[in-house]
C-alpha cells in the first residue's frame, strides 16, 4: 500500500489515537475509512448536481419533453 504524509490538527491527532475504541485495527484503517466515506459523499453530491442540471435542461426543452412522451407511449407494457 502506498504511504502519504499528512498534517493534522492536535484535536484530530487526539481523535485518531482512539482508533481501537471505534473498531479500527490501526490509525491507517481509520483514516482510509474516513477518506472512503468522503469520496462516496463527494461522488453522491456530484450525481445529485448532474441530475439537477439534467432536470433543468429537460424543463426548458419542449422538444426533448415531446420526444420523451413519444418514446413512453411506444414503450411496451
Amino acid at each position: 500500500m502506498e504511504q502519504a504524509k499528512i498534517s493534522l490538527t492536535p484535536t484530530l491527532v487526539e481523535f485518531l489515537k482512539n482508533y481501537k475504541q471505534y473498531g479500527f485495527k490501526d490509525k491507517s484503517a481509520m483514516v482510509r475509512a474516513a477518506l472512503l466515506q468522503l469520496q462516496k459523499e463527494v461522488e453522491r453530491r456530484s450525481l445529485e448536481l448532474s441530475a439537477e442540471l439534467y432536470a433543468e435542461v429537460y424543463e426548458e426543452d419542449t422538444d426533448l419533453q415531446e420526444l420523451t412522451e413519444t418514446a413512453l407511449t411506444e414503450w411496451p407494457e
